[in-house]
């Protein structure tokens, strides 16, 4: 009872994370020219809340041996909500910036809190619905904006609302801290190891699976923050229509990742992976073909192939790398994310602004490639380290 009780919690939490990831990048072609700033200035305040969750989500395991995963994810989604509400009252590019440090200090820590206790406790289709879920908080965000825009309201509103909705979150999530320590009592003790960040750099494969995570988070973040832009900027699409365009971005990410939980129950996660890179880099070549209406289905099958990524590679640590080791490897996973997300998005948007955003399909094509060689090297590298561990146990 407690766990699934527990299990709905942690599903809700994930709303919460989801709800201010894609909101950015829907509302800044409105956004910029009333902060009288560049357009490619979204990649600084992107930066800025990636450079947060990266430190968050490095040091996540000390955190959460300290706190608990509870009481670690109440407090992290407590300032992503007071982040949201200081976005909801700016009128300035710096008040945004200072704001989004604790947008993305909170996200870190709870996104690997929650990642590793399901990874450690529930099946295959429990992760991939759990970022469903992200995805539903992720598609709201476009579209309640996109409402407030459609109205004339400013982005501001949309900003408030959400912001509201988040506070709503943190008032259930501390309500319902003591199902954590009821379940904690009825289940078996996991013991995470403590080993310094250099001995976890010198594993078998985490390097690979490091860069595979680089990539999977720069190509979601860029379509999502400068998918608006390219759809404005490039396609001379209506900004509040293109925040809209955007949403179906998401709930391609949210549908798939909901029916990925079913296909999970056929396919490891080794194949959903490659199931996912292919129905991305078929995406790409949809937003590539010049006619107005391949670039609405072109953006759902990006966000339909990076369904199942995300969610299968957390899942698959355990396995791949120990579950004494999970929880610091799944946060330098997170880390090397989010690195990604604080590097690439503003790199994108300043070659964009040089050249032309026609660029992006182009863009994420070739770093989809790089992704495929490194997902392919992490599972030949640990095949073969489990192939030899295997031999040595016969010789003993």
């Amino acid at each position: 009872m407690f766990t699934i009780l527990l299990l709905i919690i942690i599903y809700i939490s994930f709303i919460s994370l989801g709800l201010p990831d894609s909101v950015l990048g829907s509302a800044w072609p409105s956004m910029y020219s009333a902060l009288y700033v560049p357009l490619h200035y979204a990649g600084y305040i992107s930066m800025i809340i990636a450079g947060g969750t990266v430190i968050s989500s490095v040091c996540s395991a000390r955190i959460i041996r300290c706190f608990g995963t509870g009481m670690v994810t109440a407090i992290s989604v407590c300032m992503t909500a007071v982040a949201l509400i200081g976005f909801s009252f700016s009128h300035s590019f710096l008040w945004l910036c200072l704001c989004a440090v604790p947008l993305g200090l909170g996200a870190g820590s709870v996104d690997a809190a929650l990642n590793n206790y399901v990874a450690l406790h529930y099946k295959a289709r429990h992760m991939s619905w759990l970022h469903c879920f992200w995805g539903i908080g992720a598609s709201l965000g476009p579209i309640i904006m996109a409402s407030y825009l459609s109205r004339h309201y400013s982005w501001n509103t949309g900003y408030r609302t959400i912001g509201i909705m988040q506070c709503c979150l943190v008032l259930l999530l501390f309500v319902s801290l003591p199902l954590w320590e009821k379940n904690k009592s009825t289940e078996k003790p996991v013991q995470h190891a403590v080993i310094p960040f250099s001995k976890l750099f010198s594993m078998v494969g985490v390097k690979e699976v490091m860069a595979a995570f680089f990539c999977y988070c720069s190509i979601e973040m860029i379509t999502g923050l400068w998918g608006a832009s390219f759809l404005v900027v490039e396609k001379g699409i209506a900004p509040e229509v293109a925040a809209r365009w955007i949403a179906l971005y998401y709930i391609g990410i949210t549908s798939g990742r909901f029916i990925s939980g079913f296909v999970t129950m056929q396919l490891s996660n080794r194949q959903m992976v490659r199931l996912g890179q292919i129905i991305i880099g078929c995406g790409i070549v949809v937003l590539v073909l010049p006619f107005e209406k391949t670039l609405l289905p072109g953006l759902f099958m990006i966000g339909l192939g990076c369904a199942p990524i995300y969610p299968s590679l957390i899942h698959e640590t355990p396995a791949n790398f120990g579950k004494a080791y999970s929880q610091a490897i799944i946060g330098i996973q997170m880390g090397s994310a989010y690195v990604g997300t604080t590097i690439m998005p503003p790199l994108f948007g300043w070659i964009a602004s040089c050249m032309s955003f026609n660029i992006l399909p182009i863009f994420i094509g070739i770093i989809l490639i790089i992704k495929v060689i490194m997902v392919e090297m992490v599972n030949r590298k640990v095949k073969q380290r489990c192939s030899t561990c295997h031999n040595a146990d016969i010789r003993v």
